[in-house]
């Protein structure tokens, strides 16, 4: 039997496998813990095999409901940020062991034309294998006990007097949840970052609202912190200047989760939202890049779950959202395929899969289950075979793209580089098969010379998005042209 490992890979599988897993890991964590755990002595792989046998199914049935909770969380804290940190650097160490292992393995036994699946599986229960089990059992032990005294020390202080974490760190931990956000929730790490709505004013929305609310999504490793502007003129602040009576908001989530899962707890989230505060009368969404998805997630599960909150949003714009898949996605799963087929070389791929399913899914822009939960492993169904995912009726859609050049100049690459990480034509949901996403020209806009990071913070896109809210519908943009933006200058926002 193999070892128990909680690999990056491994936490991910489907929910069933996911599981068992988990419950190896806190069967771990209490023997570890509990006076009458033999000691470790004599024959120590016999001990450790003694710990896998256990019986866990009906355990799994015990702790599912355990899985399901979804009782809100509070922001990661300073006790969370170590806390999490602790059991990051064990879930490191067991990761490249994994790595070191894959790449031992194959200089071993391809030179003896014996790499195949037989021989791999055998390597487990042969005295290599062995030792590298061993060397992941004692890190997870380390490690959780570790994360355990941490813990009751976070629970033994008064929550009331646990510091919240400096601006600086709270970008960082965004940035770690962008890159393995899924890995840290399947693993109950505390730096797992909770979807949560902040105010103007950086603190967690708790007042009561009325009228019209305009939520700001962000995208991909960023975080609400992300939209303010060191000049205090940021996307926000222009809305909240050109229209006082609209409350502006931050959705505040993790972003290397699936893009679907996000999409129905920012879905649950709005209708709490609404259910909380019935005056609310209108809800725009604005999302940059990743956001833009996660928007349109949400409103995908909202109507086919014919919520309430459905009725109230009035606009939707997306800017430089990957509608139709990210280049850079594509390029890293193709050179990660090329590298799984060179030998000795083939084991490095592991490292690729140590990325988010929240970048996975970037790859087609997938934004439903249905895109990646037949799947085994990891992965998404191929472009063509994803599902469509159209935009609701009735509410008033606008994309915006960027390009880096500074002129209007029309070719393939122009096109293919976009703003550097997204295309034109996947920013504007452009697409020939059955998932384009019809949008009139005149409620799409083409800005040159900016890049992708800089699109929420250029004038001229703050701009147009705050002419589009002030609109509100009230203009005829379906029968204007598409629009063209030029930089005042001949400097490129690179």
């Amino acid at each position: 039997m193999n070892r128990p490992n909680l690999s990056y890979a491994d936490s991910v599988i489907p929910d069933s496998a996911y599981s068992n897993a988990r419950t190896r890991h806190e069967l771990e964590a209490h023997f570890v813990s509990d006076d009458n755990m033999p000691p470790l002595h004599g024959d120590l792989y016999e001990q450790i095999d003694q710990l896998e046998a256990i019986d866990v199914d009906e355990l799994v049935k015990l702790l599912a409901d355990d899985n399901n909770v979804t009782t809100p969380r509070e922001p990661v804290s300073l006790a969370d940020f170590f806390e999490g940190l602790a059991q990051l650097a064990t879930m490191g160490v067991v990761e490249v062991t994994d790595i070191v292992e894959a790449i031992h393995r194959e200089v071993i036994l391809r030179p003896l034309g014996r790499f195949n699946e037989g021989n791999v599986n055998n390597w487990q229960r042969g005295i290599t294998g062995r030792i590298y089990g061993t060397i992941r059992h004692i890190m997870l032990m380390v490690g959780n006990n570790l994360a355990s005294v941490l813990r009751i020390y976070k629970r033994a202080i008064d929550q009331k007097s646990s510091r919240p974490l400096p601006d600086s760190l709270k970008k960082l931990v965004n940035v770690i949840n962008g890159v393995m956000g899924d890995h840290l929730v399947n693993n109950d790490n505390a730096l797992a970052v909770p979807m949560v709505l902040y105010d103007r004013d950086g603190n967690l929305q708790r007042e009561t609202l009325s009228g019209r609310v305009a939520i700001l999504c962000h995208g991909l490793c960023m975080s609400h912190l992300s939209w303010q502007a060191q000049e205090n003129n940021d996307l926000g602040a222009a809305i909240h200047t050109s229209q006082p009576d609209t409350t502006v908001l931050y959705l505040d989530y993790n972003t290397g989760r699936r893009i679907s899962r996000s999409g129905r707890k920012f879905c649950q989230l709005l209708q709490d939202l609404v259910d909380n505060n019935p005056n609310i009368s209108q809800i725009d969404l604005i999302g940059h890049s990743m956001g833009g998805l996660v928007s349109r997630s949400a409103l995908f599960y909202g109507e086919q779950e014919r919520l309430d909150w459905i009725k109230r949003v009035g606009n939707l714009i997306t800017l430089g959202s990957p509608h139709h898949g990210a280049v850079l996605e594509r390029i890293g799963n193709y050179v990660q395929d090329i590298i799984a087929k060179l030998p000795f070389a083939g084991s490095l791929a592991k490292l690729g899969d140590m990325r988010s399913a929240g970048i996975i899914d970037l790859r087609h822009g997938s934004i439903r289950d249905a895109d990646w939960n037949s799947l085994e492993g990891r992965n998404v169904l191929p472009q063509d075979f994803r599902h469509p995912a159209r935009l609701p009726s009735g509410i008033k859609t606008y994309f915006v793209a960027s390009a880096l050049i500074e002129t209007h100049y029309e070719s393939k690459v122009t096109d293919l580089l976009g703003d550097s990480l997204v295309s034109v034509a996947s920013a504007l949901g452009e697409d020939d098969a059955e998932h384009a996403l019809f949008v009139p020209d005149g409620h799409k806009a083409i800005f040159y010379g900016v890049n992708h990071m800089n699109l929420i913070h250029s004038r001229r896109v703050r701009e147009q998005v705050v002419e589009w809210l002030l609109d509100n519908g009230r203009s005829d943009y379906a029968g204007r042209t598409r629009i063209y933006s030029y930089p005042r200058s001949l400097d490129v926002a690179v």
